[in-house]
């Protein structure tokens, strides 16, 4: 595999991780209410919500770390779950915000680009 490849593939699979901390544990706190624009009361609502958007994040980011640590063997792992970040990322950008497109499905585009031509 490429080394860019990896490197970029490496990335979305911290920032899935880093999604996971967002959601499940810092979501009510004042970073996490400052990062996703939310009243103390709208995070303390939907925190249930958020934490279980969080450990699904979290599994993108496994399977990502599953791909990337079998190597070559795991190409066809890595492009799964890519694609399954750019799936999540574009229905998160029509249905949430548009940040989202850029945050979480461009790198993942990037990344399955990379993959593909290596």
């Amino acid at each position: 595999m490429p080394t860019a490849a990896f490197a970029v593939t490496a990335l979305v699979a911290l920032l899935h991780g880093w999604f996971l901390v967002l959601e499940m544990f810092l979501w009510t706190k004042p970073y996490g209410r400052r990062v996703f624009h939310l009243t103390e009361e709208k995070a303390q609502a939907t925190k249930s919500l958020a934490a279980n958007q969080g450990l699904y994040n979290g599994f993108l980011a496994a399977g990502l770390v599953w791909g990337l640590s079998l190597g070559e063997a795991g190409h066809a792992i890595r492009l799964f779950f890519l694609g399954c970040v750019i799936i999540a990322g574009i229905f998160g950008a029509i249905t949430v915000g548009r940040k989202i497109l850029y945050v979480q499905a461009l790198p993942a585009a990037v990344a399955l680009a990379l993959g593909c031509v290596g």
